[in-house]
């Protein structure tokens, strides 16, 4: 049965012990989406940002990064690269960063809708006819966390930014036929177990394709350098407690995770999730793209990174996923 009640929800997250959890994660996840991992091919083709968030290494404040933004042709020049290894989904995602304009995404959108695959963008809050523009290029897919529904924490860790506007993005997102993806971090200052409740309460309440959660991980150039930061613990009881709650959607096995445990994606996918999403930049951007310290396997290829976790994931039973790897809705 399908959990709503949020006491349950905090017992799971604070008091059931983390593998009776992460168990009953993986069955849920094994009965409803199978035992298929999808992989995603990730470019981040820029890492400016407009905004000034406290607990990111992108952030405008943060003078001692080393700032790129991708050509439109060399961002479909590496989409095609990760079509030819074998990926059938490519996704899309930058700061926010305007340079990239309603024109050059759709151009960027509709070179790589002819390989064939699915397209996703992780690119921040735009106008309801950016969304439109997109959606018509053939855009399929948009990841946007909401990060936390605190709003008063949410304004606090995210200066400038407001809490109404980016879920007004959501709704408008999924009202064009998206498949929506939003996602939470876990550990901030100042946030509880309750509070995490009411997040996971929220994501299931809008009715996401996918969802993602990530620990935060204090970057040393950020004001919250000195701050405790996530475990991976905390992030793995969440991502399972959100597949109890959603048992049909997609969820990633985050980067992020394997950052705080050479082994966090596979311990991820054994908790619930059921989607990779590889860096197929060049090593070079990766290095780059900081958005926290420790990022993983930012020296590897695309394809010897992709075959690194084809490797991981048949070696606990899984196997990859042939098709786009779309939200398949149980009725």
């Amino acid at each position: 049965m399908t959990i709503t009640d949020k006491d349950q929800i905090i017992r799971l997250l604070a008091e059931t012990p983390a593998e009776d959890v992460y168990r009953m994660a993986d069955e849920v996840r094994h009965n409803n989406v199978g035992d298929e991992v999808h992989l995603r091919g990730l470019i981040e083709f820029s890492n400016v940002c407009r905004n000034d968030c406290l607990y990111c290494g992108l952030r405008r404040s943060n003078l001692a990064v080393k700032r790129y933004r991708m050509s439109e042709d060399e961002v479909i020049a590496i989409a095609r690269r990760a079509a030819d290894i074998g990926f059938m989904t490519i996704v899309l995602q930058s700061g926010e960063d305007l340079y990239y304009t309603r024109e050059r995404m759709c151009k960027i959108i509709k070179e790589i809708k002819r390989l064939n695959v699915a397209v996703t963008l992780s690119i921040g809050e735009r106008t309801a006819d950016d969304y439109r523009a997109f959606r018509d290029a053939g855009a399929d897919r948009y990841l946007m966390r909401i990060e936390t529904t605190d709003r008063d924490l949410y304004h606090r860790l995210d200066p400038g930014m407001s809490w109404q506007k980016r879920y007004d993005c959501l709704m408008t997102i999924k009202d064009l036929g998206y498949e929506l993806g939003s996602g939470i971090m876990v550990g901030l200052p100042g946030q509880t177990t309750e509070s995490i409740a009411d997040d996971l309460l929220f994501l299931s309440h809008i009715g996401i394709d996918m969802a993602g959660i990530g620990p935060f991980i204090p970057h040393p150039a950020t004001p919250l350098a000195n701050e405790a930061g996530g475990t991976l613990e905390l992030a793995l009881r969440t991502m399972a407690v959100m597949r109890l709650m959603m048992p049909d959607i997609n969820i990633p096995a985050t980067t992020a995770m394997e950052s705080l445990h050479p082994e966090g994606r596979i311990m991820a996918l054994q908790a619930g999730a059921n989607v990779v999403m590889p860096n197929v930049n060049d090593a070079d951007y990766s290095r780059l793209y900081e958005l926290y310290p420790g990022k993983q396997a930012a020296h590897r290829s695309p394809a010897i990174g992709r075959s690194s976790i084809v490797a991981k994931i048949e070696a606990i039973g899984r196997t990859i996923g042939t098709g786009q790897g779309g939200h398949k809705k149980k009725a």
